[in-house]
């Protein structure tokens, strides 16, 4: 019986190590990303183009309030999904004005032609903190130099200096100081083109860098895909030099458009959207009639949604476009 008792108390302990070791491995359970549980798969595209179409064409979410639009992602070479919304009034081939999402195509030329290595003059002008806060507009038939002295737009703000205040203003001037100052509507689209690319159409309705440039969905998806691609030094640039923006928590800060119940930064002509609580980090250029193009964190995906609606529209643009990224990027409608 001795012997029995003993041989019974050697197999109890050896089950009680091995379950102890099971469970230092994690084998006591299943959940994704513990310790020797592989995570699950990314969606495939399949998928992600599902998610995505449905959240753009929910009725229910934040994208119903900005119909009709168009809406188009895709990677480093192609678009992968795309869709209008409420109608045939947007396309990838529609022309409309894109507003400040301008800024983005001028902060890549900028960049593009000083080889990747903007100045600190530069990096100043493109973060909007040049002191040149008091830009009000543009005339069509105006030069850059004739529209920098117009009104008080060439005003330069000794108490701004230093300080972020997005405006207009900033690549006004900057534009003016590198030699653009007499270049009216076509010259300044053909010098944007010279650095961007011919093959990514676009105009100007005013001579405005910050603001004035027309093109489609099409030619903006291009110059995005050559940001991914690197063929525009500001691809490997993308979220550097940033700033921070919000007023309510920037002591640096002056003026911003994005609501101040958000702390975005502000990088080379372009957003960083990065707020703590609902931020994904996706660089964007929102426009004020609603076009609204951006890069995902991870440089791997470019989406634009895309129309033209009263000023003001661009907030809107954002909340649904997030939408659609995120649907994206877990392959869930939202």
């Amino acid at each position: 019986m001795d012997r029995d008792n003993a041989l019974t108390h050697r197999r109890g302990l050896l089950l009680a190590f091995a379950a102890l070791a099971l469970s230092a491995c994690g084998g006591g359970g299943d959940d994704a990303g513990s310790p020797g549980v592989p995570s699950p798969p990314p969606p495939d595209n399949s998928a992600r183009i599902a998610a995505a179409t449905a959240t753009a064409a929910s009725s229910s979410n934040a994208c119903a309030a900005i119909r009709p639009f168009y809406w188009e992602i895709g990677d480093r070479s192609t678009a992968l999904a795309s869709g209008a919304v409420g109608g045939t009034t947007y396309g990838a081939g529609t022309t409309m004005n894109i507003a400040s999402a301008s800024k983005w195509l001028y902060g890549a030329y900028v960049v593009q032609r000083r080889a990747g290595a903007p100045t600190a003059e530069d990096i100043k002008h493109l973060t909007f903190r040049s002191g040149y806060t008091r830009f009000a507009i543009c005339l069509p038939g105006q030069t850059v130099d004739g529209c920098l002295n117009y009104l008080n737009n060439g005003e330069y703000v000794p108490a701004s200096d230093g300080r972020f205040d997005y405006g207009g203003g900033h690549m006004q001037k900057h534009a003016s100081l590198i030699g653009l100052g007499a270049l009216n509507n076509a010259s300044l689209a053909a010098e944007l083109r010279g650095q961007l690319g011919s093959d990514i159409v676009l105009t100007f309705s005013q001579p405005q860098p910050a603001g004035g440039v027309v093109s489609t969905p099409a030619d903006y998806a291009r110059f995005l895909r050559k940001l991914l691609g690197g063929s525009l030094a500001l691809g490997s640039l993308l979220g550097s030099q940033a700033v921070c923006t919000n007023p309510l928590t920037c002591p640096t800060a002056d003026g911003t458009p994005v609501p101040t119940t958000e702390s975005w930064h502000y990088s080379l002509g372009h957003w960083v959207e990065d707020d703590p609580v609902v931020g994904d980090g996706a660089f964007s250029s929102a426009g004020a009639f609603g076009f609204y193009p951006w890069i995902d964190a991870g440089r791997t995906h470019y989406g634009i949604v895309a129309r033209e609606a009263a000023a003001g529209s661009g907030e809107a643009s954002v909340n649904c476009g997030r939408l659609i990224r995120k649907a994206w990027v877990t392959g869930i409608a939202g």
